[in-house]
């Protein structure tokens, strides 16, 4: 429901809010007061393109913003969580700013936003009928979508939707998998060259590294002898050597010890040290005798050592990126090895999904083509009875070869407004007013499979009046019981009905227009009905005959 609405600096609107209530709203005044102009701001929120030229002259922008109350509606509350928005108390404010100079901004609740996503949310909640951009009834995809209201169609429209989705992004991924085969194979040979260089060299992980120490000793075995066999004879097996000299200091230490104990840290510490010293010395000592001087050896490692590095060079920088190449290019190979089996899967998987959904969307089509002959008839009835008289209206049901998202077919509404004329799509004949009673007729149908909880129509009554106008106000009445209704009129049938009766006036502050609502209660709301009824609103004669109106409006 739409609980509130508020404009700021919009057109001749200085600052203005209106309060809603549930049930039929009505919108009156004198012609020109800025009744339209409200609706032209509502229309901001549901997608309508922002102009400069609706900023209040003197003012820097124009705002609008409406708080709805959306508990219980389900679609809305996905949109609000797929965009990433919370709900504080039930209610959601949309807000437009549109700036006189410079850039225009939109917001949900308190979040800065899109306008696309603003009346995305705007659309979920409010259908706009009567002179103005947005127009649900226009759209083919909308009079679809109507369409499955009507005839209990919208899981069966869901469940096509969905399949469809899922049937495409099989077909994206076959056609990804397909040029990615195409791909590995026309470049097949070079990387089985690739596999089979790396391959062939039969590479160990830190080969490079441990070959490089092996080629340093090799280099340098003469002198690496010489000095390993100094440190041993040093350490060890020369004469008067480390380990000789400390064993003897050892001796003296453990004789001096056994006369003080506390000598006996120092004398552990000291034979650490001589065990440690004897062992380096025996091990320089192996070392220095098993050193190899063999300059074939050398020269294989050199050409060992070559080969890894144009590896590296090529697959690099480091042996490890070598390795990882080879793995990289064995799995590339290997999907191709296993690419006629995928292949086959996808393209079965693409086969099955193709059945399911043309079996779904038989049984939509079938749906719709009940539906529309039921719904065409049931709209046809009802307009002679809103001013309409020899109208007729039909539901065209277009088949296509291709299934896609919506089904096997689109769907138009079609509208002859005169008695012989060929029925015409919506937007190509119909007046503001005449398409209102056509939607209005719909709605009234429609009240209680429709989802969307607010209806605005605007200049539904023109060229209205007499009997007809009787039949409007009933049909409003009618919808209002689902819907909350908010109606644009100069008929006293309808305003007579409204649960909530506004009244809009234009009046001047210095040299600005302006224009300003009132509710109206009492007295006032029976002015009002009987300047609308053509009287003089003061003649006790109009009075009485507007509480009449008043007061059967309350008793039907």
């Amino acid at each position: 429901m739409l609980v509130e609405l508020r404009i700021r600096d919009y057109a001749v609107v200085e600052d203005l809010t209106l309060e809603l209530g549930p049930g039929l709203n009505a919108l009156t005044g004198e012609t020109g007061a800025g009744k339209s102009i409200i609706v032209g701001a509502l229309s901001l929120l549901l997608g309508e393109r922002a102009s400069a030229g609706v900023v209040r002259t003197g003012a820097k922008r124009a705002t609008v913003e409406a708080v709805f109350d959306v508990e219980g509606i389900a679609n809305v509350r996905r949109l609000l969580d797929e965009h990433g928005f919370r709900l504080e108390d039930g209610l959601l404010i949309l807000r437009r700013e549109v700036a006189a100079a410079g850039r225009n901004r939109a917001w949900v609740g308190g979040s800065p936003a899109t306008a696309g996503i603003v009346g995305e949310l705007g659309t979920a909640l409010v259908d706009l009928h009567g002179q103005h951009e947005h127009q649900t009834l226009l759209r083919q995809r909308d009079q679809r979508s109507i369409l499955d209201a009507y005839g209990g169609a919208h899981d069966i429209a869901l469940e096509v939707s969905e399949r469809y989705t899922t049937l495409q992004a099989l077909r994206v991924s076959l056609e990804e998998r397909e040029e990615r085969i195409r791909e590995v194979e026309s470049r097949a040979d070079f990387l089985r060259f690739q596999l089979s260089e790396i391959d062939d060299a039969d590479l160990s992980p830190g080969e490079d590294d441990a070959l490089e120490s092996e080629v340093g000793r090799h280099e340098h075995g003469e002198e690496l002898t010489r000095g390993a066999s100094e440190v041993h004879a040093h350490l060890y097996d020369g004469d008067d050597s480390v380990a000789d000299r400390l064993a003897a200091v050892r001796h003296t230490l453990e004789r001096l010890a056994e006369f003080d104990p506390e000598l006996r840290g120092d004398l552990d510490r000291l034979t650490e040290a001589f065990h440690l010293v004897s062992d380096v010395g025996r091990r320089v000592g192996d070392y220095a005798s098993g050193i190899d001087h063999d300059p074939e050896r050398l020269e294989e490692i050199r050409d060992r050592l070559d080969r890894i590095f144009r590896l590296k060079r090529k697959y690099g920088p480091e042996l490890a990126d070598v390795l990882s190449a080879a793995q990289r290019v064995r799995t590339e190979l290997g999907a191709l090895d296993d690419a006629d089996q995928d292949l086959g899967r996808l393209r079965a998987e693409i086969t099955e999904a193709e059945s399911s959904l043309r079996a779904c969307a038989s049984r939509l089509s079938d749906l719709r083509r009940s539906a529309a002959s039921r719904l065409g008839s049931a709209v046809g009835d009802i307009l002679p009875d809103l001013g309409l008289a020899g109208a007729t209206f039909e539901i065209r049901i277009i088949s296509h070869e291709a299934i896609s998202a919506g089904g096997a077919e689109s769907v138009e509404f079609l509208v002859a407004t005169n008695r012989g004329f060929e029925p015409m799509p919506l937007a190509r004949i119909a007046s503001g007013g005449e398409l209102s009673r056509v939607m209005l007729a719909l709605k009234s149908i429609l009240a209680e499979v429709d989802q969307v909880p607010v209806l605005v129509f605007d200049e539904i009554d023109a060229g209205v009046g007499g009997v007809v106008a009787t039949a409007v106000a009933q049909k409003l009445a009618q919808v209002a019981s689902r819907h909350q209704v908010f109606v644009v009129t100069h008929l006293p049938q309808v305003a007579s009905r409204a649960a909530s009766h506004l009244l809009v006036e234009k009046g001047d502050e210095g040299d600005v227009t302006t224009t300003s609502v009132f509710r109206l209660e009492g007295e006032a709301r029976v002015a009002e009905v009987a300047r609308m009824l053509g009287g003089d609103p003061e003649s006790s004669t109009s009075r009485e005959h507007a509480r009449e109106l008043l007061g059967a409006a309350r008793a039907g």
